[in-house]
This record gives C-alpha cells, structure tokens and sequence, in this order.
C-alpha cells in the first residue's frame, strides 16, 4: 500500500513508485474507501502505527548516542538507519529539510 499519507493527511503526494516488473495495481479513491471500509482504515493506520514505532525508537537511540558523546561513525550508522527506515515510505530526510550532514 502506498499513499497512505496522502489520502489520510490530503496533501498532494511526495514520492513516486515505479514497478521494477510488470504489476497490477488497484486504485482506491480515499474518501470513498475510508467513508466505507472501517478494515482499510484500521489496516493503514497499524501500518502507520508500526512505522512510527520503529522509527521513535531509532530516534531514541540517536538521542541516547548524542547524549552520550558517540563518535560520528556511530552517529552517522543511526542516521542512515533512519533514512532506510523512512525511505521505505517515500519520505526521506533530504525532503524533510535535512539537506545537509550536521557532522561535516
């Protein structure tokens, strides 16, 4: 599922998915399915629930190792992680107004 925070958020998208192989696709209209299907509504809000999660607690550990004075290898592993982790949505921490490497 991809659009997720598009439809739920009604913003215009901020990421475009290519298929790598040939695909079929089922296009759902927001307002209808979410107006008529409480499962759908309920199945994208877990998987953004998850989402969150694992990022909330990468960050933690970015705090932790910022707190703790880790070195920029170890900093820098976290972040990267982080940006896996939110790429996977379409978001990306260049998008998100983090242009530029703090450590450099």
């Amino acid at each position: 599922m991809f659009g997720e925070l598009s439809a739920l958020l009604d913003q215009p998208h901020t990421a475009n998915v290519r298929a790598v192989e040939t695909s079929q696709f089922h296009v759902a209209y927001a307002s209808i399915l979410l107006a008529q299907d409480p499962i759908a509504v309920l199945y994208a809000a877990t998987m953004l629930a998850r989402r969150l999660d694992v990022v909330n607690n990468v960050l933690v550990k970015l705090k932790n190792q910022l707190q703790a004075g880790q070195s920029h290898n170890v900093i820098s592993k976290t972040v990267n992680k982080m940006e896996e982790l939110l790429s996977v949505s379409g978001a990306s921490l260049v998008y998100a107004g983090y242009p530029f490497d703090p450590f450099a």
